[in-house]
């Protein structure tokens, strides 16, 4: 996608003008500009660009009250209520931990922010929405009825830019990156892989044998992965539902992670989407867009590490389940049972998704 020439903000706003039913990331997409763009376009018309900078950003927002964090990429999005109290900053990657709000950041991701006011049927909806140097979302926090407008308006106050320019400039989309692995180092790969005493381990492994994670997991081969039929995914999240097994997903983007934990309740097929629609919690999944799927078991000191991994076909990671895990252990034998029962994919995986000399490393 090429956006080395901006669109007018005025031919932006006619344009929306005209599709006011589509979605901000469709309406994007179909007239080739970011959904950035798209938010700039309307710059003091209920919309003012605030600093992206987290450390001045999220302090600031449990006085905001009761909020909804929302976090997506191309298949997946999740949403939870709830309130932004617990904020650790890092130079490399921050957090929020919370019951209801639980994310890792990577604050060189969020180069672009918004506050923005809309009016709607249901009243004023109002929102902060982060942006990375290509335009694309990478989080956002809608406010609730509960939440504290005060606050809301002295944030936008003291963080509003000096310039409000409407005309926004993004960078290229960077391509993904597809599974990387070198065949020849698959022994040393499972050998220090049983090794691991936590999961955190893993990305440091794969790094130093220039590997990714999908590039990992297509040669490790059993016990430690089992490539699972793509519709083993739904097949899960019903078992979850029906037995009430508390587990921890994982959805996010290449700025921000963001966790649910805890049970799932109920579950409501929509065309290819799979939703959950909880109090507090929903994720809406697009089922068609599973590639590969995989069960994967990580050593720990406090137990196996056990996860369920879905991939789109560009091989980047749509969500994550594991099942819930607490400061004594990471293994739960009723979430065991349930991956384990789950259908492998009947066709081997150097037969399925053979790597191509393009995707081993160098």
């Amino acid at each position: 996608m090429s956006l080395a020439q901006p669109m007018d903000p005025e031919a932006i706003r006619e344009m929306r003008q005209a599709n006011q039913k589509m979605r901000d990331r469709d309406f994007a997409a179909q007239f080739n500009i970011s959904e950035a763009q798209l938010v700039a376009a309307y710059l003091g018309e209920g919309v003012t660009q605030i600093s992206a900078d987290l450390d001045m950003v999220f302090p600031r927002l449990a006085a905001l009250g009761e909020v909804m964090a929302l976090t997506r990429n191309a298949s997946c999005v999740i949403e939870k209520v709830g309130i932004y109290s617990d904020y650790r900053p890092g130079k490399h990657a921050s957090m929020v931990l919370t019951r209801e709000i639980d994310l890792r950041l990577f604050p060189r991701h969020f180069v672009t922010a918004f506050a923005v006011e809309r009016s709607s049927d249901a009243g004023i909806r109002r929102s902060l929405q982060f942006f990375d140097a290509a335009g694309d979302a990478v989080h956002k926090i809608h406010l609730r009825a509960a939440s504290n407008l005060d606050a809301w308006a002295a944030l936008i106050s003291d963080l509003a830019l000096g310039e409000q320019e409407p005309l926004l400039e993004v960078t290229p989309r960077q391509p993904p990156e597809a599974a990387k692995a070198d065949p020849q180092k698959a022994e040393q790969l499972r050998l220090e892989w049983a090794k691991m005493t936590d999961t955190h381990q893993f990305r440091q492994l794969t790094s130093k044998l220039k590997m990714n994670r999908l590039g990992a997991y297509r040669i490790a081969g059993a016990p430690l992965v089992r490539q699972l039929d793509t519709g083993a995914v739904d097949t899960l999240l019903h078992a979850i539902r029906d037995q009430g097994t508390e587990v921890m997903i994982f959805v996010g983007n290449p700025g921000c992670i963001q966790i649910h934990a805890g049970p799932v309740q109920n579950l409501r097929s929509m065309g290819p989407w799979q939703n959950i629609l909880d109090p507090g919690f929903d994720l809406h999944l697009r089922l068609d867009h599973l590639a590969e799927v995989w069960a994967v078991n990580k050593p720990t000191q406090s137990g196996d590490a056990i996860s369920v991994e879905a991939f789109d076909s560009a091989g980047q990671v749509i969500f994550q389940v594991f099942g819930r895990r607490d400061e004594n252990r990471d293994h739960r034998p009723e979430w065991a049972e349930i991956v384990a029962s789950l259908p492998s994919l009947t066709t081997s995986t150097s037969d399925q998704r053979p790597l191509r000399a393009t995707e081993a490393a160098q």
